[in-house]
């Protein structure tokens, strides 16, 4: 190969033309002829495309021209604020939070649901902990019917707070006890008055928070039960605490789920982690009320395909079984050799 290429085109040339003549005339079967020729040609045409044809030369302006459209296609790109080649970075724990570890949660499992219990004993939490800063605007009193309470249970808690109403016949605006069908109430007017009754942060509406989180109920969890004491050499500014889940490890919500800070109805030990994990599920359901009635579709249109699977299968064999046990031959007539 090294003799080919320090040859002199001309020199090439003089080596496979008497090659094409003796293959020629060569006594042997059209196959190995034509696959003779087939290769030999092959070698020519690439010999004589990349030192002819696709020069060096030759293919330096195509090349400077492609690279100056990239270029210009780039720059105009970063002008109108479109980045078309984003650089990575690596990911930093305590900018973006530490990834929260997986729990093994029952409603997970593709034949599990929410335990109702713990649904019943999460609303608990929420109310007497969470409702203090958060509310959950998305969330109506007639939605825990059936699901952790029943509707006189409902109708009670809802009655325990006024809602204004009208106007009436006069004009005029007046409160009335709640029904199922109002919302849950919220825990301040606006967001302007929670933000200074938090020190300028905004508590999170916890109606959707769950699916709004990455890690959904595994970060929930995380987060409520991850603070800790600060490492060496980070600082945290009055006001905020640290929480390596939390993005950029301050968080301005101080820790508020403790041993025996709730007392549950049902007796259920009352420890920080079980407080933690119902308040969690019970966020989940709120993000994913439907989440049960999707699964029992799941199935229904899984028996279903299952059966149009099948009945697919045979009506393909029904159709070609009578094609595919038939035997074909095939005798070619007699012709010149190629």
């Amino acid at each position: 190969m090294m003799v080919l290429i320090d040859m002199q085109p001309s020199q090439f040339f003089l080596i496979f033309i008497p090659m094409f003549a003796r293959i020629k005339n060569l006594k042997v079967s059209p196959q190995a002829s034509y696959l003779t020729k087939a290769v030999t040609g092959s070698l020519v045409g690439g010999y004589v495309i990349s030192e002819f044809i696709l020069t060096d030369e030759r293919i330096k302006p195509v090349s400077d021209s492609l690279q100056s459209f990239k270029s210009s296609l780039i720059q105009n790109a970063t002008d109108l604020g479109i980045n078309p080649f984003p650089t990575a970075h690596a990911f930093s724990t305590a900018d973006n939070g530490l990834h929260s570890p997986h729990y093994p949660w029952e409603f997970e499992k593709a034949t599990k649901t929410f335990d109702h219990a713990a649904l019943r004993r999460g609303y608990q939490v929420y109310r007497e902990i969470c409702s203090a800063c958060h509310s959950m605007d998305y969330i109506y009193w007639r939605n825990l019917i059936g699901v952790s309470h029943t509707e006189e249970e409902v109708k009670a808690m809802a009655a325990e707070y006024e809602y204004r109403d009208g106007p009436n016949d006069e004009g005029e605006y007046f409160m009335r006890p709640g029904k199922p069908s109002d919302p849950m109430p919220k825990a301040y007017p606006n967001d302007e008055a929670a933000r200074v009754a938090n020190g300028g942060a905004l508590p999170p509406d916890l109606s959707c928070i769950s699916r709004a989180r990455h890690g959904e109920a595994n970060y929930i969890f995380a987060l409520l039960t991850g603070y800790c004491d600060p490492p060496a050499g980070v600082s945290i500014r009055e006001g905020l605490h640290y929480n390596p889940y939390f993005h950029g490890g301050a968080i301005s919500m101080a820790r508020a789920i403790y041993d025996e800070v709730v007392e549950f109805e049902d007796e259920t030990p009352n420890s920080a982690s079980q407080i933690a994990k119902d308040v969690s599920e019970f966020l989940h359901w709120a993000s994913y009320p439907e989440l049960d009635e999707r699964k029992k579709m799941g199935v229904k249109m899984i028996m279903v395909c299952s059966a149009l699977l099948g009945f697919s299968i045979w009506k393909k064999r029904h159709i070609f079984t009578n094609l595919k046990s038939k035997q074909i031959v095939y005798k070619p007539g007699k012709g010149k050799d190629i």
